[in-house]
């Protein structure tokens, strides 16, 4: 067990805020080497996983050398976003294994740039944005690296959170590339599974992931100014990157408009229940 004592160590975590961010900044910058060579930017996504998992490896070792924290809860800050960050990364690596680029980073381009290409535009609209979000997203991580305070309960309840969100997402994921891989499916709507109590329980689960992770470091205080992270992670998958986008492609599918009427939009819910429509 960690002889830090019982607290906080503030300049332990300004220490591991500054070692993520260089790891955060290195990694975004190897992708875009590797997005050049592969001629599309669409690598970033597998990155998106890979770079929690290196901050994550990088603020365990860190926070060991100084001698802070709490043994448990450290391997539990660990294991969590490590878990995840691979099976993330994995799972769209092995979805965009092929493929080309994908249509978003292609339209940020336009026709006149040679795929893979490196400009201002692309910088500022893919990498610098996921650049800041994740270092705003792994606080959590790095606060419960730093407190020395077990608080079981709190360990536990965040951890069966993350397992909830860990299995929404993962099966989620796993039913749709099932359905899609389905040629007589093409054009159709998943509506089985956890897709019928949810139009988005990949988002969903992924939510939950990092609020789980939240509540780990949320056993001192202090680590409660982190819930930025996971607000901030909720707001893009529900408004941004996330629901609203695929939203956006999905709303001319055939039988779309009823399986939105008839199931939640986020939580998952009975289906035909008015929450359902409304959320």
């Amino acid at each position: 067990m960690s002889s830090a004592g019982v607290g906080f160590d503030w300049a332990a975590a300004g220490i591991l805020l500054a070692v993520a961010v260089v790891v955060i900044v290195g990694t975004f910058a190897v992708t875009l080497v590797v997005a050049r060579a592969a001629g599309k930017h669409s690598v970033v996504d597998v990155t998106w996983g890979l770079g929690f998992v290196l901050v994550a490896v990088a603020a365990y070792v860190t926070s060991g050398l100084l001698g802070v924290g709490n043994d448990v809860v450290r391997l539990v800050a660990l294991v969590l976003p490590v878990v995840w960050g691979l099976r993330l990364a994995i799972h769209i690596g092995r979805r965009n294994h092929g493929a080309g680029e994908d249509p978003r980073y292609a339209a940020m381009l336009g026709d006149d740039h040679p795929p893979g290409a490196i400009t201002a535009h692309v910088l500022r609209k893919v990498y610098l944005p996921q650049t800041v979000v994740m270092i705003v997203v792994v606080l959590p991580v790095l606060a419960a690296m730093v407190r020395a305070s077990t608080v079981t309960a709190v360990v536990v309840i965040g951890a069966v959170v993350w397992l909830v969100g860990f299995v929404f997402e993962s099966v989620g994921d796993a039913q749709l590339a099932r359905f899609k891989a389905r040629p007589e499916n093409k054009g159709k709507v998943l509506d089985t599974g956890l897709w019928r109590y949810t139009r988005h329980p990949n988002y969903f689960g992924d939510a939950c992931v990092w609020w789980g992770i939240f509540l780990v470091a949320a056993g001192h205080p202090a680590g409660l100014v982190t819930v930025v992270g996971p607000v901030l992670m909720s707001y893009l998958l529900v408004n941004v990157t996330g629901k609203e986008l695929t939203e956006k492609s999905m709303s001319g599918r055939p039988g779309y408009a009823e399986y939105v009427r008839r199931t939640s939009g986020f939580l998952p819910l009975p289906p035909g229940s008015a929450p359902a429509r409304a959320t």
